[in-house]
């Protein structure tokens, strides 16, 4: 083939480093938007902090190129909540918090912090150890038991696996470890150093005054513990030979106790979350404000930027142009968030004023057309995203779901079904509770079209036990 030179033209599409980064900034949650923000702050010497709001004239450039998102020099100041925009606070005294809570005007929450307990397990039970009378030796022993039980104060090894691993020298008998093991179960919480959840309520039920009550629930765990978990009561009754009031008092009491005594003082993993936008009621109508407290508070180095004005060939100009791409697009994911937020309310005003079971149908879809956005972007905004209102704090996300037809050709939100089911189990007589197909009857009958199979995949969605666990005596 003879070589020869094409033209050929062609049309595609190519991502700037600012488009790119205003991507990367929409899909962080504001906790991860802060940590990235500060990566940019150590990288950028342009870039800092502004510990207050610029004054107007100082937004105006008298006091160098002072700027928050959207601000640079002597550009108009761009929009953020301002005095206007809250002017609800002035109405309401209660002001949203940095600790994700409605305060009083005062300052102090209706709530005060819980501080989570700072002892473990481990150390309350060796605590009280040091307070036994009992032999170093046996002392050592129960030290061991200690360190082998799990987080809910189980013990998951068997004695004869723990005496595999004891030293050979001290020659431990299988006695005295048995013996180390009723120390250990005698302390606090009570039903500590279980082997099984059999042994645990036992060893609870057998710490309470003796009654008759209490001798048929030992009788119960000890014996048919497997038959009242799956609520034969019928069968059960018939075995021990108990009238209906005394397998209920029986039942109570075994429910009241604790399966895993160790669990209270374990320390869960702590989720903080501070939502971007809060929501208020103000004269009658909701109104969606960016939370002050999640709006990163960002400007130009003042000093650098007179540098660059006297030097236009310093290196730092690229740093500059990084800082303002960084600051604009901030804002903008403040103001993509906002107006999202917006939309959202304006489509679920019912579910702000009566709860979960006005909830409307919504899809992203919806909300991408309204706003003339893709559907990718509202996906992203609407992920690790969230909503402070009155009923609680959201996430973007929970407003949009499937929906389910009704008779008159309108359409049913799958979270209102599912608060209607929920209302609908917890109203129901104990010992005669709906199975699925009663339940999708009576939302048949109210015009909310709902096959078994679906009502079965909420009530699971909702952690309710199926019709027959529910049974009660």
């Amino acid at each position: 083939m003879k070589p020869s030179l094409q033209l050929r033209l062609s049309q595609h599409l190519a991502l700037t480093p600012q488009l790119q980064q205003s991507i990367r900034l929409l899909q962080l949650s504001t906790i991860e938007l802060e940590h990235e923000l500060e990566k940019y702050l150590l990288d950028n010497p342009l870039l800092e902090r502004a510990e207050e709001y610029p004054t107007l004239a100082a937004a105006h450039g008298e006091s160098g190129e002072g700027v928050f998102p959207g601000t640079e020099g002597g550009d108009t100041p761009a929009e953020r909540p301002s005095a206007e925009d809250e002017g609800w606070l002035d109405d309401h005294p209660a002001s949203f918090g940095a600790s994700g809570s409605f305060d009083d005007e005062d300052g102090e929450g209706d709530y005060q912090d819980i501080q989570a307990s700072t002892v473990s397990l481990r150390e309350h039970l060796l605590w009280q150890l040091g307070l036994m009378k009992i032999s170093d030796r046996d002392s050592v022993l129960v030290r061991c038991l200690v360190e082998a039980l799990d987080d809910d104060g189980y013990l998951t090894q068997s004695l004869d696996e723990l005496l595999e691993v004891m030293p050979v020298e001290l020659e431990i008998a299988p006695e005295e470890l048995r013996i180390a093991l009723n120390h250990l179960q005698c302390f606090d919480p009570t039903g500590v150093g279980a082997r099984s959840a059999q042994e645990c309520l036992l060893l609870q039920l057998e710490a309470l005054p003796v009654d008759d009550t209490c001798t048929l629930a030992q009788e119960i765990v000890r014996e048919h513990l497997e038959l009242l978990a799956s609520h034969d009561f019928p069968k059960l009754k018939k075995l021990v030979g108990c009238e209906d009031d005394a397998l209920r008092a029986a039942h109570l009491l075994i429910c009241s106790l604790n399966p895993r005594p160790g669990a209270a003082y374990a320390c869960p993993e702590t989720r903080y979350i501070t939502p971007d936008v809060v929501v208020r009621k103000v004269r009658g109508q909701w109104s969606v404000n960016v939370n002050a407290d999640a709006f990163p508070r960002l400007r130009i180095n003042s000093l650098y930027a007179q540098i660059l004005s006297r030097q236009r060939g310093s290196g730092l100009a690229g740093q500059l142009q990084e800082a303002r791409w960084l600051i604009r697009n901030v804002q903008q994911r403040f103001d993509t968030i906002l107006r999202v937020a917006q939309a959202i309310v304006e489509r679920q005003r019912q579910f702000l004023d009566h709860g979960e079971v006005a909830m409307r149908p919504l899809v992203l879809r919806e909300i991408a057309e309204a706003l003339g956005l893709h559907e990718s972007t509202i996906s992203r905004v609407t992920t690790q995203k969230y909503m402070a209102t009155p009923r609680g704090i959201f996430e973007l996300k929970y407003f949009f779901g499937s929906h389910v037809s009704t008779e008159a050709g309108g359409a049913c939100s799958a979270t209102a079904i599912r608060a209607l089911i929920k209302q609908m189990i917890s109203a129901e007589e104990p010992n005669k509770p709906l199975s699925d197909s009663q339940i999708s009857e009576v939302l048949g009958q109210q015009g909310i079209v709902v096959a078994r199979r679906t009502i079965a995949k909420y009530r699971e969605a909702l952690s309710i036990p199926p019709v027959n666990l529910r049974k009660s005596i």
